[in-house]
């Protein structure tokens, strides 16, 4: 072998070694890179599950809550959606860039969604609310007017009660008599032919006037009331009692005496009676008396 083709040769052979020494030095750097795009990636993907995975967390932990079940169930739908979109973001390969960067737009749009329902919410539950205090001070002002009404409700009964107390007139000096045959007062039992019951209707000026019926109850010493007739009734409070005897009376507002009398035509046992007096479906006077023998 000649220099020449020594040379030639180990020319060659440098080539050669050459070739070999960068492209080991390009696979090596390519290497690195990837390697470093790998781990670049998965960084990214760990990342974005975390962002989206505390966003999970936030809405699973408040209490977005709505009596609107059409809403409620909606925003329910939303978040098991994003729940169903991180595990696939956590499977899927941090090579994937395509289906990584799609899962990366859905979730932006579900969170988009949510904040969207989620201020529905709130703004209900803030008109819910300020219709819930307009209605307990709607309840509280019907109760006081309630209250107040009650209360003049009360005074207005407790003037009428005065009123009619005030205008109920008052049978005064109450005097009974017991008359024989010829009017005389007689203290025998067996000549007493007539009672006679006589007083005045008391001056009131509140006490309406005009045409009045004057009623008296005659009660034996039994408690029994003396009557002619069991159809003599007139009404008080609501009943239909029985009378002995009545007298029409014409009353302006002054004093008016009157005598109201009793044939006796029954046997009178000796003891102590009682005349009660009404009109105008007031008891207006009392008077016990003896009936001696």
């Amino acid at each position: 072998m000649n220099k020449k083709t020594a040379i030639i040769i180990v020319a060659a052979l440098l080539l050669v070694i050459g070739a070999a020494v960068f492209f080991i030095i390009k696979q090596s750097l390519q290497l690195k890179d990837y390697s470093q795009l790998t781990e670049q990636l998965n960084y990214d993907k760990e990342q974005l599950a975390e962002e989206y995975s505390d966003f999970a967390v936030q809405f699973e932990g408040a209490d977005y809550k709505t009596d609107n079940d059409s809403l409620q169930n909606l925003l329910d739908a939303e978040k098991q959606k994003v729940r169903s979109l991180l595990d696939e973001l956590k499977s899927v390969k941090a090579t994937n860039l395509t289906r990584i960067r799609q899962l990366q737009d859905e979730l932006t749009s579900v969170r988009k969604v949510m904040m969207h329902y989620v201020m529905q919410i709130d703004s209900l539950n803030v008109a819910n609310q300020r219709l819930t205090t307009e209605n307990t001070q709607i309840r509280q002002q019907y109760n006081e007017a309630s209250q107040t009404v009650t209360s003049l409700t009360r005074e207005k009964a407790t003037l009428n009660e005065r009123i009619s107390l005030a205008s109920m007139l008052q049978a005064q000096n109450i005097v009974v008599k017991t008359l024989n045959d010829k009017d005389k007062e007689t203290s025998k039992l067996n000549k007493t032919e007539k009672l006679e019951f006589c007083f005045q209707i008391g001056k009131n000026i509140t006490a309406p006037v005009g045409e009045k019926t004057v009623y008296i109850r005659i009660l034996r010493p039994d408690n029994n009331v003396m009557t002619k007739s069991g159809g003599n009734t007139f009404n008080f409070e609501n009943k239909q009692i029985n009378y002995s005897a009545k007298r029409v009376i014409e009353y302006g507002g002054e004093e008016v005496p009157l005598c109201i009398y009793w044939a006796v035509t029954e046997t009178l046992f000796a003891g102590e009676y009682r005349v009660d007096i009404f009109t105008d479906g007031n008891l207006i006077g009392q008077k016990k008396f003896t009936i001696g023998k």
